[in-house]
């Protein structure tokens, strides 16, 4: 039998939206906005970083970094996310989500800033300081996603909380399009300012010696952003749901949302005392395993294989590109004139494909539902990889690379709208107030684990077979069919993962984690692939 809910909640609940559910859209999510630029920047630079510290002997030719460099400037970012994920995810249920949210920023600006001053005469310098930074950035930006996603589940009514949720999270589009925009913006920039001089044999020199503030310049923009949202996060009050049914606290959870609402709530201290009876166990307990223990497995695989897909074609477009011969080659321009080329190239993704399929989430995600839209992106993005993969070599003829940008674009708009929206909402819904952060911090983790990997593996598969070419800096060979194929094999087993996700559409935060339900009286709530997935109502007849 149900409990009475809280007042402050059922308030919460049934709130219209209101102006501060925007202002809450925008804080939180100019902190997506700040990790996906520091997350995925680095894919812009990392060929200016191997013409500047790997170059041949000093030969007018491009220089490319070592895979073992390559892959730990790409992913020791994604380490220290993870490991940034399951401690603030942690400490957000401990401390409250408003004490740690500041010190996520904080860290985010000083890591972009330090980031940019990787200052040596030894490549192997640099590249470590920039590591070190990198990681502590992750750290940072790791906090952001499940704080920001508790935080904006708990202020939300039940009507629209998957909208305003993936609203937060579609500002990770922007992120990727502004990296793209800032790339562009500084690389021409300097290519106008300092254009590369010319060799006795009319080669133009490879690389200009200012084209190492480019790197610097880009990498340290994600501070801006971060240190903007700083103030607006302070001045937020902590969520009714922490300050009512963890800190126990329904005097001030009252007054915070009397003025957040602009309605006058009654402290209901007596009832605040009977919500834990029968749900104050904790995660490592035999009732949080049969209550939600598949469900956190749905939700930690899912994450886990979607990022393994999406973040590997994000990083590696480049190659991918280059492959195909959408980018030119790198011996035929400079460096400057590279990091524009590839910026553009990705800056095209992120406006035609990336961002729109974030707002179609958001748009959508209260009428179709969570499970419909991860089942369905999963579906699309394991048909157009194989579409990719299978006929690859009809794909680099020149006559087809439109072709083939077309449908790459499109697996990037049914990851967005699809699984890479709903893998975060979702973990933000359905587990208790206690332990809801944690749970997020956890399915993100195991989200960074596949992002590692999907780093690290494709960076080696997509490798040319010839060691001569490789040393050389020439991009990827039949190696990106390989990886195309495991991506499509990836998102189908996504497809057959997200069976164990339960659907939380229309449904209120104590509903979904049964935290309104009497001692005794909670059931296993049944995974949306469980015997009543494909009941429906039939009329008589």
């Amino acid at each position: 039998m149900a409990k009475e809910q809280l007042q402050v909640l059922n308030a919460l609940d049934v709130a219209k939206t209101q102006w501060y559910h925007f202002t809450a859209i925008v804080i939180a999510g100019m902190g997506f906005f700040t990790d996906a630029y520091d997350l995925f920047c680095v894919s812009l630079v990392t060929k200016l970083l191997g013409r500047i510290y790997y170059h041949h002997d000093g030969a007018p030719k491009p220089g490319t970094l070592p895979p073992q460099v390559a892959a730990a400037v790409n992913g020791v970012a994604f380490v220290g996310t993870l490991t940034g994920q399951l401690f603030f995810g942690w400490l957000g249920d401990k401390l409250g989500r408003k004490k740690v949210y500041g010190m996520t920023l904080m860290i985010m600006v000083i890591c972009s800033i330090g980031s940019g001053l990787s200052f040596s005469d030894k490549p192997t310098s640099v590249m470590a300081t920039l590591c070190f930074f990198r990681f502590w950035l992750g750290f940072g930006i790791g906090g952001d996603y499940p704080l920001s996603a508790t935080i904006m589940s708990e202020y939300a009514n039940k009507k629209t909380r998957g909208a305003f949720i993936a609203a937060v999270f579609a500002m990770q589009g922007f992120g990727i399009l502004g990296g793209g925009m800032v790339a562009i913006i500084i690389s021409a920039a300097f290519k106008s300012a300092f254009p590369a001089p010319a060799y006795e044999d009319g080669a133009l020199a490879s690389t200009v010696p200012q084209a190492d503030y480019v790197w610097r310049l880009i990498v340290m923009f994600g501070a801006l952003p971060a240190a903007l949202t700083y103030y607006w996060r302070m001045k937020m009050p902590e969520t009714a749901r922490y300050t009512a049914l963890v800190a126990k606290n329904a005097k001030q959870a009252a007054s915070d949302m009397s003025k957040v609402l602009q309605v006058e709530l009654e402290p209901e201290q007596e009832k605040v005392h009977t919500q834990d009876k029968g749900n104050d166990f904790g995660l490592f307990t035999k009732e949080f395993l049969r209550r939600h223990g598949l469900h956190l497995l749905g939700t930690t695989t899912t994450w886990f294989l979607l990022d393994i897909a999406f973040y590997s074609q994000n990083l590696f477009q480049k190659d991918i590109f280059s492959g195909i011969g959408w980018i030119p080659g790198a011996q035929t321009m400079n460096a400057l004139e590279e990091v524009y080329k590839i910026a553009r190239a990705q800056t095209l993704i992120a406006l035609f494909s990336t961002v729109p399929g974030y707002w179609f989430t958001v748009f959508f995600i209260d009428k179709i539902g969570r499970f419909w839209i991860q089942f369905m992106g999963f579906f699309f993005m394991t048909v157009f990889m194989f579409a990719l993969a299978i006929p690859y070599t009809h794909w680099t003829h020149p006559e087809n690379r439109i072709g083939f940008v077309i449908m790459y674009s499109l697996t990037f708009f049914f990851a967005n709208f699809g699984p890479n929206a709903t893998t975060f909402v979702v973990p933000a819904e359905i587990f208790p107030a206690r332990l809801r952060s944690t749970c997020h911090g956890i399915s993100a983790a195991a989200g960074k684990a596949g992002a590692i990997v999907g780093a690290f593996g494709f960076l080696y598969a997509a490798q040319p077979k010839d060691k001569s070419k490789r040393d050389a800096g020439y991009p990827a060979g039949f190696g990106i069919k390989n990886a195309l194929i495991a991506l499509g094999c990836i998102n189908a087993l996504g497809m057959l993962f997200t069976l164990l996700v339960p659907e939380s559409n229309g449904r209120s935060l104590e509903e979904m984690s049964q935290e309104n339900e009497e001692e005794n009286g909670a059931t296993e709530m049944k995974p949306q692939g469980a015997s009543d997935f494909r009941t429906v109502p039939v009329g008589s007849v």
